[in-house]
């Protein structure tokens, strides 16, 4: 194995569409659940949906949808009912996740370790939007705290705050590339000793309630609901809200403070399309793979030997093929490496959609299975995945172990506006 310094995944938490936490999140991947929402007239009508818009030929009434995600255990986290109200749902997700998350790294919340970095991001959202709006809010609270309860850009503040965690603390927002790009952060920051433990994530919650989306010929959601990577029916994808975080360590610190690893960052990057590309919106293949190249580079491994990529996949026609070119360039020489996407299963979780697939991979590599893309049956003939590394895969199957080394898988995400970033994962270290 590389002696490249490494960081550990000592603790993960996360709320998913059809998951309440990551052991519920991991039966349904290994199930091959589909967790996007169908709603009906009557649930849409009564959480507010405009009758007209509901009933235009192009509504399209499905999502990712996050169940309870306004409730808060506000005197936990030491807010009064009135501040409660005004707090975003997202910020409210972040801090129990961000409680859970070090509980399952063995840690008390309420004593974080010294030099703990918080690296987080989230969307903008409609509560956001209502408070800032709503003059009774702001006569009660004032503008000011009503803007510092519900914008994205005091997130890190308020867990650094409420949970007492003295290192670095930044929000990171690269749209649908922030959470892993925040892993990337983190994990930097570590390796300069920057901070000695590290939360990483984030959240996407444009509202709490029950929605569906209209359809657009020609635009980038599906038009039945559904989303399917790479698959000869992929049209599009589908809009989901959720929360993931991951607390990280140095894993040389991890190995002699005995943490339970759940996986191993070998290296990250991150890079931007800059202007090759056909507009500010499309992806590019170059940014793309020296993403990859580099994050392979960094952890001194070869890409050929990966088994597993999970992908951005949205299930668009030129993000799934500028997609699957820039990575069979990347991992030139590798063979029968299985590709997937999490949005299959959840939506696409935009801010947090990076976060939830590195725990996807994570949770693949402990559990030493491979999980389905969910929603396909074959690969869409113009990706031509045959002349590539990579094939789809539609079962559960055991994860072989390699002929030598650890298994090892990578994860990418990509923002809308050209930001790349690539993670590279092993599996835990055997016990000593």
């Amino acid at each position: 194995m590389t002696d490249a310094p490494a960081v550990a995944i000592v603790g993960m938490s996360g709320r998913f569409p059809g998951a309440r936490d990551v052991a519920e999140f991991w039966t349904n991947l290994r199930d091959g659940v589909c967790s996007i929402a169908d709603f009906g007239e009557e649930e849409l009508l009564a959480d507010g949906v405009p009758a007209d818009e509901l009933r235009h030929p192009g509504y399209v009434p499905s999502k990712g949808f996050l169940a309870d995600a306004d409730r808060f255990e506000h005197e936990l986290f030491g807010f009064g009912a009135a501040e409660a109200r005004a707090l975003d749902p997202q910020l409210r997700q972040l801090l129990e996740t961000a409680w859970s998350a070090l509980e399952d790294a063995g840690h008390d919340p309420r004593a974080a370790p010294d030099r703990t970095g918080v690296y987080v991001g989230g969307e903008p959202s409609d509560h956001a939007l209502a408070a800032r709006l709503d003059p009774g809010l702001r006569a009660r609270l004032g503008p000011m705290q009503v803007r510092m309860f519900t914008d994205r850009e005091f997130m890190a503040g308020w867990l650094s705050y409420r949970l007492n965690l003295t290192g670095p603390s930044m929000t990171v927002q690269t749209a649908c590339s922030t959470s892993l790009a925040t892993v990337h952060v983190a994990v930097q920051a570590l390796l300069l000793s920057e901070c000695d433990l590290a939360l990483a994530g984030g959240v996407s919650i444009d509202s709490p309630y029950k929605r569906g989306y209209l359809y657009e010929p020609g635009g980038i959601f599906s038009p039945d609901g559904r989303c399917r990577p790479f698959d000869e029916k992929a049209a599009g994808t589908v809009g989901g809200n959720g929360v993931g975080l991951v607390v990280l360590k140095r894993l040389e610190d991890a190995l002699a403070d005995g943490d339970p690893i759940h996986a191993v960052v070998r290296g990250t990057a991150l890079s931007n399309d800059g202007a090759g590309r056909v507009g500010f919106t499309a992806p590019g293949v170059d940014g793309q793979t020296a993403a990859i190249v580099e994050a392979w580079a960094a952890a001194g491994l070869e890409p050929a030997d990966a088994r597993f990529l999970e992908a951005h996949g949205t299930g668009t026609d030129l993000g799934d093929r500028i997609e699957v070119a820039a990575a069979a360039a990347a991992f030139a020489g590798a063979s029968g490496c299985a590709i997937g996407s999490v949005k299959s299963n959840v939506g696409h979780l935009n801010a947090a959609a990076g976060v939830t697939g590195l725990i996807k991979a994570a949770l693949m590599l402990r559990h030493r299975t491979m999980v389905p893309t969910v929603n396909v049956t074959r690969p869409h003939p113009d990706l031509d995945l045959d002349s590539t590394p990579f094939h789809l895969l539609t079962t559960t199957t055991e994860w072989a172990p390699p002929a030598a080394g650890p298994r090892l898988a990578g994860v990418s995400s990509l923002g809308i506006g050209g930001t790349n970033v690539h993670v590279v994962l092993s599996e835990p270290p055997a016990p000593a």
